[in-house]
C-alpha cells in the first residue's frame, strides 16, 4: 500500500485529512501516533520534526499540513468527490473558507485547550475567556454564511467542510454554539450526519476522556 497517515484518531487536523481519505474510499495504513507505537512516533519524527501531526506517506514522499495534503490527495490520488473546484474563484472561495475554520474556530478554540492543559487555574479561565470571545465572533459571521446552504462553500461537499467538520465538533465542546445561531448549528449536525466524518467520530470516541475540558456527554 503505497499510502500511510501518521496521526491521532482524536486529533483535529488528523481527522481533516481522514474525512478526505474516506470521502473517496482511498485506499491506505493508519499508523497512530502515541505511547503505545514508539515506531510510528519515532519514524514521523524523523520525517516532521516539526512534530506537527498529521503526516501523508505516500511511497517515499512526505506530504504535511491538511489543506496542502487533501489538495494532494485530489492531485495524485483523485476521486469520484471533488473537494477542491476546478473552477479558479469557486476554488478560491473553498479554500478562504477552510482557512477560516482552521485559524478562526479550530485555532480559537485550541486557547481554552491550551489553558487547560497547563494545569493552571488563571490560565485555564484566561485561555477560555479568550476562545469564547473569538469563537464568538467567529459563529456570528458563519451563522450568515450558512444560511440556507447546504455545505459550506454551496451545494458540493469540499474542503471547506472537512476544515468545518472537526473544528465545529470541537469548539461547540468549548464553547456550545447558541441557540442564536441556529443555522449554524443545523450545519454542524449535517456535519456530523456525513459517513465519513461520522466514521472519524466513532472512531475517536474511545480517547473522549483525553479532552481536557471535559467531553460532553453528547455527539
Amino acid at each position: 500500500m503505497s499510502l500511510a497517515l501518521y496521526g491521532h484518531p482524536f486529533s483535529s487536523y488528523t481527522q481533516k485529512v481522514l474525512i478526505a481519505l474516506y470521502e473517496n474510499a482511498t485506499p491506505f495504513e493508519f499508523r497512530p501516533i502515541g505511547p503505545e507505537t514508539p515506531e510510528h512516533v519515532a519514524e514521523w519524527v524523523r520525517r516532521w520534526p516539526i512534530r506537527k501531526m498529521p503526516l501523508l506517506l505516500d511511497g517515499d514522499h512526505d506530504i504535511v499540513e491538511t489543506s496542502i495534503i487533501v489538495e494532494y490527495l485530489q492531485i495524485a490520488h483523485p476521486g469520484p468527490v471533488t473537494l477542491i473546484p476546478a473552477d479558479p474563484m469557486a476554488a478560491l472561495e473553498v479554500r478562504f473558507l477552510d482557512r477560516f475554520f482552521d485559524l478562526h474556530v479550530m485555532n480559537a478554540a485550541q486557547h481554552a485547550v491550551d489553558g487547560a492543559l497547563t494545569g493552571d487555574p488563571v490560565k485555564r479561565a484566561d485561555g477560555m475567556a479568550m476562545a469564547q470571545e473569538k469563537l464568538g465572533r467567529a459563529y456570528a459571521w458563519l451563522e450568515e454564511r450558512v444560511s440556507g446552504a447546504g455545505w459550506a462553500a454551496g451545494e458540493s461537499f469540499t474542503l471547506a467542510d472537512c476544515a468545518a467538520a472537526p473544528s465545529l465538533f470541537y469548539a461547540d465542546w468549548t464553547h456550545p454554539i447558541p441557540e442564536t445561531c441556529p443555522s449554524l448549528r443545523a450545519y454542524r449536525a449535517r456535519l456530523l450526519a456525513r459517513p465519513s466524518f461520522a466514521r472519524a467520530v466513532e472512531e475517536a470516541r474511545p480517547f473522549r476522556p483525553l479532552f481536557p475540558l471535559g467531553a460532553p456527554d453528547r455527539d
